[in-house]
């Protein structure tokens, strides 16, 4: 898996370098103080196999990003008809 690791410092390396980064949403507090140059990115494998690049070890909250995790379980369980 030596190409995905390199895809994912690769990705991680050209998004430090990155003018546009969206803006922050400064009306949730826990985003606010967040650093808009922070960029980190894991790949974790089927078989276990973790590749991480850039600010992958700093903590964040996830905020909206947990609806996707909230949906796929329900989509497990329900299918198609939800």
């Amino acid at each position: 898996m030596a190409d995905l690791a390199r895809l994912v410092r690769d990705i991680a390396e050209e998004m430090r370098d990155a003018e546009e980064r969206g803006e922050v949403a400064t009306y949730i507090p826990p985003l606010a103080r967040i650093d808009p140059r922070q960029f980190g990115l894991c790949v974790v494998t089927a078989e276990g196999e973790i590749h991480a690049a850039g600010d992958s070890e700093e903590l964040f909250s996830i905020q909206s990003v947990s609806k996707v995790f909230a949906l796929t379980q329900a989509l497990g369980k329900v299918g198609d008809t939800l």
